[in-house]
């Protein structure tokens, strides 16, 4: 499966911060969205940078009470793990495990066009098992193709 279907399945918006917006108004837009990632920017497709939930966790831990009151430029991420639309499931699912990410960077060209996380890999790896496994029930079942 091509990344570019993955996006086909979810919602078309990337949601993005800016480098000067606080911690705890990053914290409240997951909550609010039921995200745990945003992208870093000062213009739509643009990517400074980005920020997890894994990465304010991190912060709290580092800098203890001032973390909800820091700015995203503090604490975000630079070092951006990202596939291209073209690549296939597989090749993500390395990126995560080699670079221990939850959340890839979908690229088209200089442009991010959307966030693949784990938990859209799992629906998609299920899927086809999923199918696999009706394919091969029907298979011995002898049911006839459509």
């Amino acid at each position: 499966m091509l990344v570019r279907q993955i996006l086909k399945t979810k919602s078309p918006e990337l949601i993005s911060v800016t480098r000067d917006q606080t911690v705890v108004e990053v914290l409240r837009l997951f909550r609010d969205n039921n995200i745990g990632f945003v992208v870093v920017s000062r213009s739509p497709g643009e990517c400074l940078g980005t920020l997890s939930e894994r990465d304010c966790c991190y912060a709290v831990a580092e800098y203890g009470i001032e973390a909800p009151t820091m700015r995203v430029a503090d604490i975000m991420n630079r070092s951006v793990v990202t596939c291209s639309t073209q690549d296939l499931l597989p090749f993500v699912m390395s990126l995560m495990t080699d670079r221990r990410t939850r959340h890839v960077l979908v690229m088209d060209g200089d442009a991010s066009v959307g966030v693949v996380s784990i938990g859209d890999v799992v629906k998609h790896r299920l899927d086809e098992l999923l199918r696999t496994e009706q394919a091969l029930s029907d298979y011995i079942a002898g049911t006839p193709y459509h």
